[in-house]
């Protein structure tokens, strides 16, 4: 079992799809196909079931794609340990929640970039949940994320406290709760699940409701005088500052923007070059 084994098979396990797996891998998909089947055979469990249009994992093949993840970690941590220059260079990839975009975050990574061109950056926007579970599984050096639970895997680089607002498309009387519709994140953001709890202690059930996946297009429908949402408050930048802004009962009103990385990856100069800058600069 030769270590491209593991980047095949987690790669095909990550597509879902033999096929795109080999155009991302620059593979003929017959090889690949060949080497999953010698895989298979060497270990003597079948790692995906075939389906018409794709392959999902067995539940022998989930097992394997957690060690073969650790493995695959392990060699790259390796290489970066012995690769390492004196500046920072190299790959640094890093999770965002996109309400940390909204203030000096671009302004840090246009002044890191310059400080740094040998840095090849790359920024992936995604919930808070789902950028955890990539640092977990050593996909990001180091994410953004709101008020993640602590976690003996997790260091934390940074943290900012936030104020979360009510917001409507105008200033003027506080909105009627019971009359006011949502615009919310999907299950599982913690903006939403503030909302919720915030309207369960009003005992108003949150019904009245549209669920939108971008920051941008529910500040929009705010604007336009379609909903109401809520936010932190360093996202009124721009042509959403003159949006109503009304506090909302001191038990909901602070959350935490947190930079976290996983504890046992290895942290690169670029890495902790990007964290200083951060805690120099802010967000």
């Amino acid at each position: 079992m030769e270590l491209t084994d593991f980047k095949i098979f987690a790669k095909i396990a990550e597509e879902g799809s033999i096929s795109r797996a080999a155009e991302k891998l620059g593979y003929v998909q017959s090889n690949l196909t060949a080497r999953l089947r010698k895989l298979e055979e060497e270990l003597g469990v079948a790692l995906f079931y075939r389906l018409p249009k794709g392959v999902t994992l067995t539940e022998k093949g989930a097992v394997f794609l957690k060690y073969s993840r650790t493995i695959l970690h392990s060699s790259e941590e390796a290489l970066k340990a012995v690769r390492d220059t004196p500046y920072p260079s190299g790959p640094l990839t890093i999770g965002v929640v996109e309400t940390v975009t909204c203030g000096n975050f671009m302004n840090t990574l246009s002044e890191f970039q310059t400080l740094h061109p040998d840095v090849s950056l790359s920024i992936l926007t995604r919930t808070s949940q789902e950028l955890l579970a990539k640092v977990f599984n050593h996909q990001l050096d180091g994410a953004f994320v709101t008020d993640p639970s602590n976690s003996p895997q997790l260091i934390y680089e940074y943290k900012r406290k936030d104020e979360i607002v009510l917001l409507t498309k105008s200033p003027g009387a506080y909105p009627d709760l019971n009359d006011t519709k949502w615009a919310v994140f999907p299950e599982g953001d913690p903006f939403r699940r503030v909302l919720e709890e915030w309207l369960e202690s009003e005992k108003i059930p949150l019904k009245n409701l549209i669920e939108i996946s971008s920051l941008e297009t529910i500040l929009s429908c705010v604007q336009s005088g379609l909903a109401a949402t809520l936010l932190p408050k360093s996202v009124l930048s721009g042509n959403y500052e003159s949006l109503g802004t009304y506090t909302i009962p001191e038990k909901f009103r602070f959350t935490n923007t947190c930079m976290v990385r996983r504890k046992d990856r290895f942290s690169s100069k670029a890495f902790n070059a990007f964290a200083e800058m951060v805690r120099e600069k802010g967000l």
